[in-house]
């Protein structure tokens, strides 16, 4: 009966637990060596070099850049009517989610949960200058 009780005490924290705020990307110290070991995994949509897009755009410059916005790529409408300014944060939130961050996004990537992958991912996509 003890167990039972431990096992619905623990039922009942899980709404609480989901609901525990994530911790921001200032939370995390982003490696680039790290996170262009994680790009590898991006390399099969999107290029490093400037002007070269692939099945998703060219990711050289892409912190600062505004969505939808690379000459050349031809974007979902969401990306082009989202005019999201690719702020280290805001690749942050997008990164773990693309779609429910820009809903109706063709990009099929479904999301990187681990959040220091992330902030190396964005370490390194900041050097791509």
């Amino acid at each position: 009966m003890r167990k039972l009780a431990i096992l619905g005490a623990a039922l009942l924290a899980l709404p609480a637990l989901a609901q525990t705020p994530a911790k921001p990307l200032s939370a995390y110290k982003g490696d680039p060596v790290a996170g262009a070991k994680v790009f590898t995994a991006c390399k099969v949509c999107h290029a490093t070099t400037a002007g070269k897009n692939m099945i998703g755009p060219t990711l050289f410059g892409v912190v600062g850049r505004t969505s939808g916005s690379v000459k050349g790529f031809n974007y979902s409408a969401a990306n082009k009517a989202g005019h999201i300014k690719w702020t280290p944060d805001n690749l942050f939130t997008y990164l773990l989610n693309p779609r429910k961050m820009v809903p109706g996004t063709t990009m099929a990537y479904a999301g990187l949960p681990n959040p220091q992958k992330r902030a190396d991912l964005i370490a390194y996509l900041g050097t791509l200058k």
